[in-house]
């Protein structure tokens, strides 16, 4: 019976230690970095606004896609004399092996304004032959809002 109950402890523990708990607002999400948590988001791309090249396309493509926070920057509206609402922004850079393209480097930023919008930029930077120098192959920007639990938001933010 002790190693029931000691077994039910460790295993309930061990499951609130990683409990995910969804972040529905941008004071939620800065309280968790403030604290120091791990943030991840989830990216409903399909239910976001697709700008390629700069112009509005008519359907943003059906995937999904995830970042954790390891770096951000937060700067507040005072930073811009007020003329620019507080926003917190991230980014990250991975290589990765497109079909189209082959190998380049997937830049991702995704920056969360604090009225809840959010804008992901993403870009697909090829090496030129020969150079250090990059060629943008793919430049997309994704508008969307933070998933809040009742609203149709397409950004998830969980902390653990």
């Amino acid at each position: 019976m002790k190693k029931l109950i000691l077994t039910s402890a460790l295993l309930f523990f061990t499951i609130s230690i990683y409990a995910q708990t969804q972040l529905k607002n941008f004071d939620q999400l800065m309280n968790a970095l403030k604290a120091g948590k791990d943030v991840r988001a989830v990216i409903h791309y399909g239910k976001c606004e697709l700008y390629s090249e700069g112009v509005k396309e008519d359907k943003s493509p059906d995937a999904i896609g995830g970042m954790k926070f390891d770096t951000y920057e937060y700067f507040d509206s005072s930073v811009f004399k007020g003329k620019i609402p507080s926003f917190v922004t991230t980014s990250q850079t991975v290589l990765i092996n497109h079909p189209k393209y082959g190998y380049v480097f997937n830049y991702v930023k995704i920056k969360i304004r604090i009225d809840g919008s959010v804008e992901i930029s993403a870009r697909y930077l090829k090496q030129k032959k020969f150079s250090s120098r990059y060629k943008v192959v793919m430049d997309e920007t994704f508008k969307g809002k933070i998933n809040d639990g009742s609203n149709d938001g397409a950004i998830f933010f969980y902390s653990n």
